[in-house]
């Protein structure tokens, strides 16, 4: 079973990793397809999925991630 994307629920080829980005704010695995769309559409530095702004700081990613973890989000505690 692969990965699907969340937007277009499409299944991500393989590496997921070279096809796809994980934002984060939700741990949503969205297809390289969808970013590029949502980036045309003017969604720019916000997480195509729940639009939350997307940050480049290491630390507030992490913290983002360890309260996804928090809240037992089984995605976070997989990344």
């Amino acid at each position: 079973e692969g990965e699907f994307c969340p937007i277009c629920t499409r299944p991500v080829p393989l590496p997921t990793g070279k096809h796809s980005r994980v934002n984060g704010c939700c741990m949503k695995m969205v297809c390289n397809g969808c970013a590029l769309a949502a980036m045309r559409t003017g969604i720019h530095g916000k997480c195509e999925f729940c639009r939350t702004p997307v940050t480049r700081d290491e630390a507030k990613a992490l913290a983002q991630i360890q309260t996804r973890i928090g809240k037992m989000d089984p995605e976070a505690i997989r990344f």
